[in-house]
């Protein structure tokens, strides 16, 4: 079945379809062309989950190589909720984007698909070396998002940003060497069918590659001391790429789950939960220095940044933990936290148009031309995200707390988010005391200072995501434990090495 593969081709193609010179030129077109891709991208993502929760894991072998030879697909209900989930926050970026931000440089449009093709890429594989190759995909394309439409501040973010990743790409290889060493293949499924009976002289080689590979995942998911690259990054590149960027952390994330929660799984033998107690102390640092971020931030955007760093802490801690239930809360809050950091960085977009020079900086400024829209949209997501009822945030968190009080982690678990709760309280009240009631002069009225109308209705996309992760509660739950079952419980495994390949 071709379907488990179309998430990585669309993009593909509709990125070499804007690169005719024809479409090259035409503006309209570009967006046009790459809108419909993006939608066929998120009509064929959710048909996709669909046919998972209902028929099981989706196997698709490349040009029919089968594995471990060829390049091999595995669509499961985990990856489709990371798929649906990068395919609506790349709909509602781009969607903003198309607001003007896409004409400040050269290729907008397909740097953008290619980047999506990337991540959709390394959801999909079932192969730790193709992993590799779509995280190289998706970062090459990144580096020139990064600094679109050019700058001294985003030049200078690049160069961390590129250094950083190119140092994680060097490791990342070797770690891959090591384990193609102790394991002779580097299929995810093969090498977690081979952990429980490694020989005795190929263990210190797989603890090599598999803690090796974790630093990795580590420095792609912003883990203390890993994460100095995030929030210059974050806070330098354009509104959309970095609400784009949301994800990319959440796919340092997804690689540990997938990887580290199979191949070094509970039933991995002598390499069983290799590395946890190290995530979970820096887990919890991790939220301590993003909640420290949080409070010392001068800037709406450095202040979103530092909260993505909390919220990926918190994912770590719950992969740390390692249980299904607290698998299933991480899934939830995964998709919590991404709609809502991109969610943040498109009502920040909207802010900086109408304040002029101050910019997102949280100093007293000219009121907003549009307050009302704003401050509701701002409201909604601040509350989101510090995890207030009715909305995700406190959904997602309840979640995670019960999570950890099942497993008996709650005495760290719980002073730890109950505190970086309290500290994005503080943060985002303060801040939006500044931006939207420390005011002077008066209210802007010419064209340059108007926002439109695909401004607001991006975020609004994604702001009104929290709203409907709330209502379909109860159903998202239900899914999320059933695809941590499936990769606790290696269903998606079984079904690649005993099920027929399409």
């Amino acid at each position: 079945m071709h379907l488990t593969a179309l998430p990585v081709l669309l993009p593909f193609l509709g990125a070499v379809i804007v690169l005719i010179p024809w479409f090259n030129k035409r503006i309209a077109q570009q967006r046009l062309v790459a809108q419909l891709f993006l939608l066929g991208t998120l009509a064929v993502s959710i048909v996709l989950f669909t046919q998972t929760m209902g028929e099981g894991a989706q196997g698709y072998a490349m040009g029919e190589w089968e594995a471990p030879f060829g390049i091999f697909l595995i669509a499961d209900p985990l990856a489709g909720f990371m798929l649906i989930l990068a395919a609506v926050l790349a709909l509602a970026s781009h969607l903003y984007a198309c607001g003007g931000d896409d004409q400040t440089g050269k290729f907008f449009h397909p740097l953008f698909l290619f980047q999506l093709m990337g991540i959709n890429g390394a959801f999909l594989t079932a192969d730790a070396f193709n992993l590799f190759v779509f995280f190289e995909i998706l970062l090459i394309a990144s580096y020139s998002l990064l600094i679109h439409g050019g700058g001294k501040e985003r030049t200078r973010a690049a160069q961390h940003y590129v250094l950083y990743n190119l140092i994680g790409s060097a490791f990342f290889l070797i770690a891959l060497a090591v384990l193609y060493r102790a394991y002779g293949t580097l299929s995810i499924p093969d090498m977690a069918a081979r952990s429980s009976s490694l020989p005795e002289e190929s263990l210190p080689l797989a603890k090599a590659g598999g803690l090796l590979l974790m630093a990795v995942f580590g420095i792609k998911a912003a883990l203390l001391p890993l994460h100095f690259w995030l929030p210059r990054t974050y806070s330098s590149t354009s509104i959309p790429v970095a609400a784009l960027f949301a994800i990319m952390t959440k796919v340092g994330v997804y690689s540990l789950w997938r990887v580290h929660g199979t191949v070094f799984g509970d039933d991995a033998g002598a390499v069983a939960n290799l590395g946890k107690d190290a995530l979970m102390w820096l887990s919890g640092a991790t939220v301590i220095i993003g909640s420290v971020g949080v409070l010392a931030s001068q800037s709406l955007r450095w202040l979103i940044a530092n909260l993505i760093i909390v919220s990926v802490g918190t994912l770590l801690m719950t992969v740390a933990i390692g249980t299904v239930a607290a698998t299933a809360a991480g899934i939830y809050y995964a998709l919590h936290s991404t709609f809502m950091s991109g969610a943040f960085f498109l009502v920040a977009g909207l802010l900086i148009m109408q304040r002029g020079q101050a910019g997102d900086r949280l100093v007293r400024s000219r009121p907003l031309r549009y307050p009302r829209i704003s401050g509701a949209l701002f409201a909604i997501v601040a509350m989101a995200m510090i995890g207030l009822p009715p909305f995700s945030g406190f959904t997602g968190k309840i979640f995670v707390l019960q999570s950890a009080l099942k497993s008996g982690d709650a005495f760290w678990v719980w002073p730890l988010m109950l505190i970086a709760g309290l500290v994005a309280m503080v943060a985002l009240s303060r801040a939006g005391t500044t931006l939207f009631w420390r005011t002077q002069g008066a209210v802007p009225q010419d064209a340059e200072y108007r926002i439109s109308g695909l401004h607001i209705a991006a975020a609004g996309i994604l702001v009104g995501m929290s709203i409907v992760l709330v209502v379909f509660a109860g159903p998202l739950t239900e899914w999320s434990l059933r695809a941590a079952q499936d990769m606790h419980t290696g269903v998606s495994v079984m079904q690649l090495n005993g099920g027929e390949s399409k």
